[in-house]
């Protein structure tokens, strides 16, 4: 009997970039949980299907403490998919893979009915493949002519966003520069997610859940009830977010 020999089928390996949330607790870990569940509670989804990236560079803690602080996140629905800044001595297989050389990144209210409040769950993330690098540095801006709807994302950590629309309640923008809004902002809205302190929100009628610039942020609770309605710029002065009406 002959034994054929059949070459295997290689597996097709693809590289990809995702944008993900990196969050830095703070000692301790009870003051910073109860400030997390703060924002959670003000900013109802904030968290949902969102990758996170937890960063404990610096933190003088053991492994014991990590593997609480996940499990502590984990119970609020905050999945974490990987662990930065952490001796290799502290990983185990009880807890998520260790992450190295991501870029710096910052740091729901129902969805209303109207006309810009159709629900959804699409997501428009601008091109970060590594053979676009050069069309990335090229183009630092993006300018989308129809309204952000409920549910979905829009990601540009390249440049400057522009919205020729509306924002509506449960959408979110998230720029590496500023943000743009000819319309009312009632959703999410976070610019400078790269580190860009200088980054500014400008929108021309503020109804918006949460807004954020270089990680820190206000939701609609901290916001002056005079700005909301009316056309605002928000800028970073310090570790202080500040706004005033356009005109």
């Amino acid at each position: 009997m002959t034994e054929v020999l059949t070459q295997p089928r290689p597996i097709r390996l693809k590289g990809r970039s995702f944008l993900a949330l990196a969050l830095t607790p703070e000692l301790p870990f009870e003051d910073w949980l109860a400030r997390l569940d703060d924002l959670a509670a003000r900013s109802a989804g904030f968290f949902l299907r969102r990758p996170i990236v937890l960063d404990v560079g610096g933190l003088p803690i053991d492994r014991v403490q990590l593997r609480e602080l996940v499990h502590q996140l984990g119970t609020r629905n905050v999945r974490i998919m990987g662990i930065e800044g952490a001796q290799p001595s502290m990983l185990g297989s009880d807890l998520p893979p260790a992450m190295a050389d991501g870029r710096p990144a910052s740091d729901f209210e129902a969805p209303t009915a109207d006309e810009d409040d159709d629900a959804g769950a699409a997501e428009y993330t601008a091109p970060s493949d590594p053979t676009q690098t050069a069309n990335a540095k090229a183009t630092p801006s993006l300018v989308i002519t129809q309204p952000v709807r409920s549910g979905q994302s829009l990601f540009f950590p390249e440049g400057d966003v522009t919205i020729v629309g509306s924002v509506a309640s449960g959408a979110e923008v998230v720029a590496g520069g500023s943000i743009h809004v000819y319309g009312t902002l009632r959703g999410r809205a976070m610019a400078g997610t790269t580190g860009n302190a200088s980054a500014r929100i400008f929108c021309s009628k503020l109804e918006a859940e949460l807004i954020a610039i270089d990680g820190f942020y206000k939701t609609a609770e901290d916001l002056e009830p005079g700005l909301r309605g009316k056309a605002i710029q928000i800028w970073l002065e310090g570790d202080a977010l500040k706004a005033v009406p356009l005109g």
